[in-house]
């Protein structure tokens, strides 16, 4: 089964005690009697794809808290908390996942306050957390109310006769169980002080208290998820904020991120990142601040040996009881050259492999996936950029090297790119497996060749060196390694093709994700992410394509 990695997802483990039917207890991954017990956390959106055999996940879903709003503005709601069992998945389906950014706070432009924004949906599959309310902006409008949300926003004192703002009402739209609570009402009144302090944001526990002479409304509390093995809050409101620095000068935020509020000539503060916390109220004529970003939780048993495979960086904490692992470590693949001219192939990114890497139980290990080299820029004529490195442990893959531009060399790395075409000296290609390993990473890059079309090397693979270009046609890419690790062979590291002038004929991509060369009209191609491939070099007025994203992937044995 492969475990997919995506931005900002982290997969933990540890050893729990089997509880069957996702009950109580520490769900961390660990061994288990029947397969391994997988926690992954999403702390950016993504997609994961159900493994053989996964027919049901527990989740937590938490939407990104609402903005505080400015000038003793109300704190804002929490994002939507929504935790379930058993919830119903199809193995073999990808299923997109969306992790919600906080609403920013309220600005204030003088001699206007505005409202906090509200928060973004968090999504997984058929189950939407929803923003929280964004806090209410004193003295702003007749009413300030806060705005409604997974928790609702806490309201500000109207313009005069100063009333009170009513809280935004939580759990909208309506879900069951309830995913939040409703906000706190502001103060009323002209006394400069606490009479008209904002309300807290509803918290998913509770919520938002409301303000009154001596008080600011604090932020309701979260609440706990245990999914992790980790007891922790989550969805906390924001406090309001006051116009007073005398005690209690500002709202506090609720437990699960919520932040305080400000007092007198202090900002409100941030919600927690990756909470779904509320922003403070700004105090008096300051902003609010922003609402935390949401998070995504998915919890599953699945099949032993575990193949976990990250698509991009991330924490590794290896299961108890395993000591070694196998792994593929596949660099970035270069871009190939050309800036709006004929150039050079990129050359792959390094490939390597192996078994029984010790690692140690229970640790954290950063493993670390090699972006692919950008493309270079449509003008002038440039080299294209190197791909990054893969790191995991020990095991670094160069990312692959740059396809050349013009009467230039390519550039080294784990494949090496290839030559530039040249009116003058054609390019030779760049050198592979630098820096050296054993078995060697990569190959080298094709050179490049003179009249009639001067066409470009191709990049270098893991498998094979680039193809020489001739005067008529780029060189092909070097063709990449199979790879049975995940327990399907799958090419990764192949290079990119070489551009050429018109009527020339494009250098092929090598098989492994490399992409094809240019020659107007045919644009050149990218190198296919979570392969390492390198990026097509550009030809007839076309700049180079990007090198593909690189790829790490451990297997876990008993």
């Amino acid at each position: 089964m492969a475990i997919h990695g995506y931005p900002g997802q982290i997969i933990s483990s540890s050893s729990p005690l089997y509880t069957p039917g996702f009950a109580s207890g520490i769900w961390t991954l660990g061994n288990w009697p029947a397969g391994v017990n997988v926690v992954q956390t999403f702390t950016a959106s993504g997609y994961w794809t159900a493994p053989a055999g996964v027919t049901a996940v527990d989740y937590l879903v938490v939407a990104g808290g609402g903005g505080g709003g400015g000038g003793r503005g109300g704190g804002g709601g929490a994002g939507g908390f929504r935790t379930g069992t058993a919830f119903r998945v199809t193995p073999g389906s990808t299923y997109a996942i969306t992790v919600a950014g906080g609403g920013s706070g309220g600005a204030v432009v003088s001699p206007n306050f505005n409202n906090g924004a509200a928060g973004s949906n968090s999504v997984f599959s058929s189950i939407v957390s929803n923003g929280g309310g964004f806090g209410g902006a004193g003295l702003s409008t007749a009413t300030s109310p806060g705005g409604n949300g997974g928790s609702g926003g806490g309201g500000a004192v109207g313009t005069s006769p100063f009333p009170s703002g009513a809280g935004g009402i939580g759990n909208t739209p309506s879900t069951s169980p309830s995913q939040g609570n409703n906000g706190g009402a502001s103060g009323s009144g002209g006394t400069p002080g606490e009479p008209n302090a904002g309300g807290g944001g509803g918290g998913a526990g509770g919520s938002g208290t409301s303000a009154s002479t001596g008080t600011v409304g604090n932020g309701g509390n979260g609440s706990i998820s245990t999914l992790t093995g980790v007891s922790t809050y989550y969805a906390g409101g924001g406090g309001g904020g006051s116009h007073t620095p005398s005690t209690p000068a500002f709202g506090s935020g609720g437990l699960g991120g919520g932040a305080n509020g400000g007092a007198s000539n202090v900002g409100g503060s941030n919600g927690t990142t990756n909470l779904g916390g509320g922003g403070g109220g700004g105090g008096n004529a300051q902003a609010g601040g922003a609402g935390g970003s949401g998070i995504v939780i998915i919890r599953y048993i699945a099949a032993a040996p575990a193949v976990f495979t990250f698509n991009s960086t991330q924490a590794f904490l290896v299961p108890n009881g395993y000591n070694t692992v196998d792994y593929l470590v596949v660099g970035g693949g270069g871009s190939g050259g050309g800036g709006g001219d004929r150039g050079g192939g990129g050359g792959a990114g390094g490939f390597r492999t192996g078994a029984g890497l010790p690692v140690i139980s229970g640790s954290t290990y950063v493993v670390t996936v090699g972006a692919g080299g950008a493309a270079p820029p449509s003008s002038p004529s440039s080299n294209g950029n190197q791909g990054g490195n893969s790191i995991f442990s020990t095991i670094t893959a160069t990312g692959g090297g740059y396809g050349a531009k013009v009467d230039v060399a390519g550039g080294p790395g784990g494949s090496g790119g290839g030559g530039g075409g040249g009116t003058g000296a054609a390019g030779t290609g760049g050198n592979g497996n630098t820096p050296s390993t054993s078995p060697s990473q990569g190959n080298n890059g094709g050179n490049a060749a003179q009249a009639p079309s001067y066409g470009c090397g191709g990049g270098g693979g893991s498998g094979v060196a680039g193809n020489n270009a001739s005067g008529s046609a780029g060189g092909n890419g070097g063709n990449g390694t199979a790879s049975i690790i995940s327990s399907l062979s799958v090419t990764y590291a192949g290079g990119g093709g070489g551009g050429v002038n018109s009527p020339g004929s494009i250098g092929i991509g090598g098989t492994g994700g490399g992409g094809n060369g240019g020659v107007g009209p045919t644009v050149p191609t990218a190198g296919t992410a979570n392969t390492g491939g390198g990026g097509g070099g550009g030809g007839g007025g076309f700049n180079g394509g990007a090198g593909g994203s690189g790829v790490v992937i451990l297997v876990c044995r008993p």
